[in-house]
């Protein structure tokens, strides 16, 4: 296989190239992130209205130049703030940015205060960040990313768990079969949430599937999940509970005693945080600074720009590279009590 990725539709090949394309549609199909072919006689064909979405790497992986920016089919946009929210808002489906494939452990996030909001690897006392396997746990155990057009107000205080936002777009926890690939955007099935108090700060993850999993028509709320994969909610409170503490930190807390709220729950808080991002990008928050709130298509935001000036961003972004080494500290397996 080249270093190309073929998809096969309704037994039609069509050839990606290594760039990321992903169809934001509730179809059955996958495009896959390895250099495989897959074919499927039932998936519905790709439509002129369809959104491709271009994941473009530039920079060395694993390195401080490293990025991951997005295209869609007329050029650069920002993931945060032109990937819109609802992929079909009639059957409640979002979409999702993946920014950590699950197994991976590279702590990878849209950087808010860039030009188009890239993904980057995060970065901590000067290091690149990746987080610590706490036994038995590799990495990340779910697709890991966060829902466009969102924003948790770091003003605001939230009611359930009396702690304000953390200041990102909200985080997604992805439990469907396939792994995906960094920079994907596909629509997803909220199941539910967990509210994470990160340093005095609500983090909210919220559950969801892939839409078009095989499991999706039988996954809609919290209940489903422990059903279909029990153990997996407990294994990611233990996750999330423990996986600062070899670093140095402490252990992390939940609000509700840990307990997984239910969809209908999850899809107000995600009603919210989107009113808080139509605040942000229509400049109404004005100490958000930090924010770079650069965008080719929101109606009426101050930061809105034309084409050009994005492809101008995108253009002076290093060429990409080979990959960098990573530490071997990395695969080392931290044995921790259940604290």
């Amino acid at each position: 296989m080249s270093l190309t990725r073929c998809l096969t539709v309704v037994s039609v090949p069509v050839c990606l190239s290594i760039l990321r394309r992903t169809l934001v549609t509730g179809s059955a199909d996958y495009s896959r992130t390895s250099s495989t072919c897959v074919t499927s006689s039932t998936a519905k064909p790709l439509r002129a209205t369809d959104t491709m979405y271009i994941a473009e790497e530039r920079g060395s992986a694993y390195a401080p130049d490293y990025r991951v920016f997005f295209k869609d089919e007329s050029g650069p946009i920002s993931p945060l703030h032109d990937i819109p929210l609802w992929a079909d808002k009639a059957r409640r489906l979002v979409n999702m940015v993946v920014e950590v494939p699950r197994w991976t452990n590279a702590k990878m996030e849209i950087s808010l205060s860039e030009p188009l909001n890239p993904i980057k690897q995060d970065v901590k006392k000067g290091a690149l960040r990746f987080v610590s396997n706490v036994f038995p746990h590799r990495g990340y155990i779910w697709n890991y990313g966060a829902l466009p057009q969102t924003w948790e107000n770091p003003h605001h205080v939230d009611p359930a768990t009396q702690a304000r936002g953390d200041n990102d777009p909200i985080d997604v926890i992805e439990i469907g079969e396939r792994v995906a690939a960094r920079g994907d955007v596909y629509p997803v099935k909220i199941l539910g949430t967990l509210a994470l108090i990160d340093e005095g700060e609500t983090d909210w993850k919220l559950l969801a599937v892939d839409a078009r999993d095989p499991n999706a028509d039988k996954l809609n709320d919290v209940a489903d999940v422990e059903a279909l994969f029990p153990g997996l909610l407990r294994a990611t409170v233990e996750w999330f509970r423990l996986y600062k503490v070899p670093d140095g930190k402490p252990v992390n807390v939940f609000a509700f005693d840990s307990e997984a709220k239910n969809a209908d729950f999850a899809y107000k808080v995600i009603d919210e945080v989107h009113e808080f991002w139509r605040s942000l990008v229509a400049g109404e928050v004005a100490d958000a600074t930090d924010i770079n709130k650069m965008n080719v298509s929101v109606e009426g935001s101050p930061s809105r720009v034309e084409r050009g000036e994005a492809g101008a961003v995108l253009s002076k972004a290093p060429p990409r590279g080979l990959p960098q080494p990573v530490p071997p500290s990395v695969d080392k397996w931290h044995y921790l009590s259940n604290l």
